[in-house]
Parts: C-alpha cells; structure tokens; sequence
C-alpha cells in the first residue's frame, strides 16, 4: 500500500515547522504541498515534494480544479489541515470528494502522529 501526504502550506509561517516535522515523521511515497510561489521560494520540507501552486484570489471552482489535476495516486492519502485558510482547505476537500478519494486526516501531537 502507498501512501501520500497532502498538505496546505499557508502565508502564516507558525505552522510551517509543525508541517515540517510531520513530513519528516512519517514514510509518504509522495508528498504534495499545496501553496503560492512565495510558500514554495521559502519553505525547506527537508524531503522532495511536489507543489500545486494556487492563487488564494481565483475563484473557488479555479482552485479546486487546479488541485483535482495534481491528487496522488497512492492508495492512501492523509491531508492535513494545520496550515492554510478556510477557501484552500474546502477546495482541497471539494476535489478529493470529486475524485472520489478516501482519505484521512492526519495531525501532528505531543503523542506523536495521529490519523482520523
């Protein structure tokens, strides 16, 4: 079974540490980031990722379909949520639901990682 990480990377760098540690937590067969340019000219995951650069001022349908283009193939996709605004998140949601991708959601603790 392979697995993939979906993360959305938002403009508040506080929660960046929090992404980046459970990116080194945890094996993914793939790891999707998804952010702007500036997101992705700063951040340092420590491991490869794949990006899906979006405009957090398109319109609802624009990011979600931009980011229905680019979900993983893998078996099992964990998302996390710690990052980002309301409109990503519910985009990202909307395209995995379209797709008809299961998934879990995945968080980082003080117990280690945790998946709902």
């Amino acid at each position: 079974m392979t697995r993939a990480l979906l993360a959305v990377l938002g403009v508040g760098k506080g929660s960046w540490g929090h992404i980046a540690r459970l990116i080194g937590e945890e094996e993914w067969d793939s790891i999707l980031v998804i952010g702007n340019d500036w997101g992705k000219e700063k951040f340092s995951p420590g491991k490869e990722v794949d990006w899906v650069i979006v405009n957090n001022r398109a319109g609802f349908n624009i990011l979600k379909d931009t980011i229905k283009e680019k979900l993983p193939k893998e078996d099992e996709i964990c998302v996390t949520l710690i990052s980002g605004s309301g409109k990503e998140h519910t985009a990202l949601l909307a395209a995995l639901r379209e797709a008809k991708k299961p998934f879990k959601l995945v968080i980082l603790t003080g117990e280690g990682v945790q998946y709902f």
